[in-house]
């Protein structure tokens, strides 16, 4: 017997509170759901732009941002000091971002983007906006204003239990992804 569209929610929500497969887990469902989206956006970046997507979330922070250290850039973007570096090394090598060296202290830099990736950000945007839009087209506006309250809401607590946890972090910088 078919689920009714009345009924689902209420199965929908049972199951992301007491999930009992992969599917049923909030993460993956999210994390599909980046993976699809998010496809998208790769084709734009790989496909017309010639920049990884993790490129152009640096370009995109440093669009916002101005100038920014390394580390402050990693940390914005959500990313580990290592990949942002690489990721920088990227851009400036493809004449998209410039290194500055602070002249007081020779050990610290600064990065801003360059004329060029100011233009392929202006070009770029726009178009990560539109698949932005024609994915939230699904729902209402009441429902996107409650879809952003509601990630807020989770963020903050994704936040609050990954400051409370005691387990270990991998290895990476050792070549160990798990602890031995």
């Amino acid at each position: 017997m078919p689920v009714s569209s009345t009924t689902q929610p209420t199965r929908k929500r049972s199951v992301l509170r007491k999930p009992q497969r992969v599917e049923d887990l909030l993460l993956y469902r999210v994390n599909r759901f980046y993976a699809c989206a998010g496809a998208m956006v790769v084709r734009v970046c790989e496909g017309q732009f010639g920049i990884t997507r993790r490129e152009w979330r640096l370009i995109a922070w440093l669009a916002d941002a101005g100038e920014l250290s390394p580390s402050a850039l990693a940390e914005r973007a959500s990313l580990d000091r290592a990949r942002t570096s690489r990721a920088i090394s990227s851009l400036v090598g493809k004449g998209l971002a410039e290194r500055h060296v602070v002249a007081s202290d020779r050990r610290l830099a600064t990065v801003r983007l360059s004329p060029r990736g100011q233009a392929l950000q202006a070009q770029l945007m726009p178009r990560v906006a539109g698949i932005n839009r024609a994915i939230l087209e699904a729902l209402s506006d009441t429902e996107v204003e409650q879809l952003d309250r509601l990630l807020d809401k989770l963020q903050a607590r994704g936040t609050e239990l990954l400051a409370g946890t005691d387990w270990p972090k991998a290895q990476r910088r050792r070549g160990r992804r798990a602890a031995d």
